[in-house]
């Protein structure tokens, strides 16, 4: 009885080891923005500031995880002949329902966003995923893959939105474009307004921010890769 016990702990713990690789590669290793280069459109349209570049990541990883899970579902019932416009098909109606629940819920950010949102669609990080890895795994495997990929796009635009509007604008503001139930949107001013760069909120700014974000990232690759 011992010894089955012991087989079973054994089998726990390599599902574990298994599956937190699918959960975390997609938020470091593979960061589908600064390590795979993909998606970048939104990056650099989306992210004047904080909440917008936050918002612009949770539509994209509820996203990815709604397609994912949908394209692993079908994925043996779905002709290869057919297998790409269904793909599109199903992210463009998931995208569609997003929007409508946006606009619905959090009308400000809808209206910033403006465009971005159904460009979800094409987005090349939502694809990939869905060809790479969805389409050929199963839906809990395929749901966490679209988890840790989406979590690892927020961070992405999430720090790319804060420096922008910290060094652009001087402030902080939460509250504004996401739906918190504030009466007004708190305004933290953190750099005085003589020391502000107004350039960051330009499409410009976003490029030198990324420009900076992406060789930090392969400076910390390449001395990880050296030290192994």
């Amino acid at each position: 009885m011992t010894e089955t016990n012991n087989v079973n702990d054994q089998k726990v713990v390599k599902k574990e080891k298994k599956l937190l690789p699918i959960f975390t590669n997609g938020i470091i290793k593979e960061n589908q923005i600064l390590i795979m280069m993909l998606g970048l459109c939104p990056v650099l349209g989306t992210t004047t500031s904080l909440e917008g570049g936050f918002g612009m990541g949770v539509l994209t990883m509820l996203v990815l995880v709604m397609s994912n899970v949908t394209i692993s579902l079908i994925r043996k019932v779905v002709p290869d002949q057919v297998r790409i416009p269904s793909y599109i098909l199903i992210i463009a109606t998931e995208v569609t329902v997003i929007g409508l629940l946006t606009e619905a819920f959090a009308y400000e950010l809808f209206r910033t966003l403006g465009t971005f949102i159904p460009l979800i669609t094409v987005n090349c990080i939502i694809f990939g995923r869905a060809e790479a890895f969805a389409s050929k795994n199963s839906v809990g495997h395929a749901a966490l893959d679209g988890l840790g990929v989406g979590i690892g796009v927020i961070l992405v635009l999430s720090i790319m939105g804060l420096f922008r509007e910290l060094l652009g604008t001087g402030n902080i503001t939460i509250g504004a474009l996401l739906p918190l139930g504030l009466d007004n949107p708190l305004v933290a001013r953190i750099i005085p307004e003589d020391y502000i760069i107004p350039f960051f909120t330009s499409s410009s700014g976003a490029f030198i921010v990324l420009a900076i974000m992406l060789a930090i990232t392969t400076v910390v690759t390449q001395t990880r890769g050296a030290k192994k």
